[in-house]
Order: structure tokens, then C-alpha cells, then sequence
């Protein structure tokens, strides 16, 4: 039988679903449900729309954000029952539901949104507030201090329905993405995935006439378009991400280690499914489309 407690969680479960948040329960803690035997250390080989994109059906809810969904069924699911027994709260997966959440979780973080962020839906958490936008974009830990970016990849805690009304993802909030990507990880704190990739660096693309806040804005831009292709277009948005990017440099002399965005773009696809040779593809032809000197 299902605590009083968290059959209100399921219920907030529920009506978040109606309103197409994909959902998922926390244990204490604001921890997930721990995986399955199949699941444990993705032997099962993680779930189709994860960065692994494997082919995990599992029906109960393992892999955190990969298991949050809008289906009722599946939250009612006998599979599920043992996870809301264990609820403490809910959490959703922001990226599913074409919003970013900037997490504050300090009063200098809430003073700095204030006055450098545009006005958007306002949620109060235990520490800070969560600001929330329309659009989807790549997830990184403390792009500031005090201040986290929860779209894509990941989950969020739900604290209520907060206050104001959404607006669009603004570009200072994509530029603190591009920010700390360009920034050496501080030992022992979270950072993007793409930090331990090569990345693009104005000082090796030595023809660009742009500077690097313009590019990683233009590429953040690209890769939130393919990171919301959940279901089918990935290939061909990440065809168009390739061709944008590259009319940007048309007046360049070059070079502008174009290879280096595209290798991002590349990744964004696969992470949504997209086989790796065919992402390949589809960001060359997008190249190609364009005659540039920048490479």
C-alpha cells in the first residue's frame, strides 16, 4: 500500500503530467530511485533517448531523468508503486518539456538574476528560487556561483507552480553555458561534459572575425534546436545547426575551427539518437552547403 504522503506525491505527479511536464519520483534526499539489478551501472545499456542511447525498456523507473515521462499509465504502473512508496517529493525533466530552469540557491545568486536576467517565472525552493524559461538548452553546474542550468539531461525538483508568467530563454542565460564551457573546471565541482572536449578557442581560430561570446552563443543556439528533436528530426535540424554556423564565417578569411563546432553538433545529434556516422554526414553536407574559408 501506497503512504498517504506519497500518494500526494503521485497525485502532484499526475497533474504535472496533464500539463505535459515529464515526471519522475524522489527518494529523501532529492535523490532518484536507485536502478534496477538489469539497469545497475547502465549494464542494460541506458535508455534510447539518453546520451548513451541505448536500448533499455526497463518498465520501472531507473536512470533518473531518462525514466521521467508524461505517461499515466506508466505512473500508476504496478513497476512504479515500490518508487512513489519510497517518495519525497517530485521532480521533472525540464529539457522534456522545452523549458531551462536557472537554479539560484543563494541570495548573491537572486540579486545577480535581478539584474541581469530577464523577468520570467519565479519558483521560491528551500535555498533560492528557480527561474524558469521557455526553450531548452545544454545543462551545466555552476556557471556562477550559487547558480545552476537545468534543461536538457537532467531533473528538477518541483516546489510549486511560482509566480509571473514563462518567457523565452534570453541569451545572457545561454551566454553563462558558453561562459563556463570556455572556463577551466575548479577541481572537485561538477562541470559540462563538453568541458573535457576540445572546445572552441579564439585564439586558434586566428582568420575568425568573431569573438567567442558570438560564437558560443550561435552554437549554444544550434545545439539546443537538435537537443529538442527528442523524437525525429535531429539529422536534418543538425543539417541546418551545420549550415547556420557556417554562413556566420562567410566573410571570414580564415581559418575558424569550424571542425570544433561541429564535432559539438555531432554529439548533440547522437545524444538524441542519431546514429554517429549519419550526424557526421548530415553536419558536412551542412558545411558544404556553404562556401566558406574557415575551415
Amino acid at each position: 500500500m501506497i503512504p498517504l504522503h506519497a500518494k500526494g506525491h503521485l497525485r502532484t505527479a499526475l497533474w504535472l503530467a496533464e500539463m505535459g511536464l515529464p515526471v519522475l519520483p524522489l527518494r529523501e534526499g532529492k535523490l532518484p530511485v536507485g536502478n534496477c539489478r538489469a539497469c545497475t551501472n547502465s549494464a542494460c545499456g541506458d535508455r534510447p533517448h539518453m546520451k548513451a542511447a541505448g536500448p533499455c525498456q526497463c518498465p520501472a523507473p531507473c536512470h533518473a531523468w531518462g525514466a521521467a515521462t508524461t505517461d499515466q499509465t506508466v505512473l500508476t504502473s504496478s513497476a512504479w508503486s515500490r518508487a512513489w512508496r519510497q517518495a519525497g517529493a517530485v521532480a521533472y525533466h525540464p529539457g522534456g518539456a522545452r523549458l531551462t530552469v536557472v537554479d539560484l540557491d543563494n541570495p548573491d545568486a537572486m540579486a545577480w538574476a535581478r539584474e541581469h536576467l530577464a523577468p520570467t517565472k519565479v519558483v521560491a525552493t528551500t535555498r533560492g528560487e528557480h527561474w524558469i524559461y521557455r526553450g531548452i538548452m545544454q545543462s551545466a553546474n555552476g556557471v556562477r556561483p550559487g547558480i545552476d542550468i537545468k534543461s536538457s539531461m537532467v531533473y528538477a525538483r518541483w516546489y510549486g507552480p511560482g509566480t509571473g508568467n514563462i518567457t523565452a530563454l534570453p541569451d545572457a542565460v545561454l551566454a553563462l553555458v558558453a561562459k563556463e564551457e570556455s572556463t577551466p573546471p575548479v577541481r572537485g565541482e561538477v562541470d559540462s561534459s563538453l568541458t573535457t572536449r576540445s572546445t572552441w578557442n579564439e585564439s586558434l581560430a586566428t582568420g575568425c572575425r568573431h569573438n567567442d561570446t558570438f560564437v558560443r552563443t550561435g552554437l549554444n543556439r544550434g545545439l539546443a534546436r537538435v537537443a529538442a528533436c527528442r523524437d525525429q528530426g535531429a539529422g536534418s535540424t543538425a543539417y541546418g545547426v551545420a549550415r547556420f554556423l557556417a554562413k556566420q564565417h562567410t566573410a571570414c578569411p580564415g581559418p575558424c575551427d569550424l571542425e570544433v563546432l561541429g564535432r559539438h553538433v555531432i554529439e548533440a545529434a547522437v545524444a538524441v539518437g542519431v546514429p554517429e556516422a549519419y550526424a557526421e554526414r548530415a553536419v558536412t553536407r551542412g558545411f558544404n552547403a556553404v562556401a566558406v574559408r574557415a575551415s
